[in-house]
């Protein structure tokens, strides 16, 4: 349900964004509401209050934001305060921004590694996959995971490309315990 939510509201709010031509604009506001509302708890448990009043909310929204960001950006908070779906500010603004990440051709990759890789290394991984994708740039995630031994992890979106070493030695641990003697 939630990802319904997050999905209608967030692809509502990507549709006004290019409407409007509005795309960098309401991206970069909405990455900045983004630390503002992780950074301050408080305002977050003052809007799901149940005892709270959807007006009051509605106010406080606007004493808070207006004029620190756009009309369309206030007038969607306040929708989504007035609709009772503040609860999912975070899904909703996540999935408006992997919908832009995506109109732009922009591929999101955690590469995970048993070692730290240098400079060199990532670039080429990045040439790589910008090579072996359909994106036109990409937003590369570096980690650290000692349990693989060696290889690497390779994440976009859903795929995963797994070379570890790790893997590899479970998967051979399977096939041997497959074998009668």
């Amino acid at each position: 349900m939630a990802k319904l939510i997050s999905k209608t509201y967030g692809d509502a709010l990507f549709e006004l964004a290019v409407e409007e031509g509005k795309i960098d604009v309401l991206s970069e506001e909405i990455l900045q509401l983004q630390k503002v509302l992780a950074d301050n708890e408080d305002f977050g448990r003052l809007m799901n209050h149940p005892k709270i009043i959807v007006e009051e909310k509605i106010q406080v929204a606007k004493n808070v934001f207006e004029g620190r960001v756009s009309d369309e950006l206030l007038g969607f908070l306040t929708i989504i305060i007035s609709k009772d779906r503040y609860r999912d500010i975070d899904e909703i603004l996540d999935y408006f921004i992997a919908e832009v990440k995506r109109y732009k051709g922009i591929g999101v990759a955690t590469v995970t590694t048993a070692v730290p890789l240098k400079e060199e290394q990532c670039s080429k991984i990045e040439q790589k996959l910008l090579g072996t994708t359909q994106y036109a740039k990409m937003e590369m995630h570096f980690q650290v995971d000692e349990a693989l031994i060696g290889g690497m992890v390779v994440r976009i979106g859903d795929r995963v490309v797994d070379s570890s070493i790790r893997t590899k030695l479970n998967e051979l641990q399977k096939e041997l315990l497959k074998v009668h003697i």
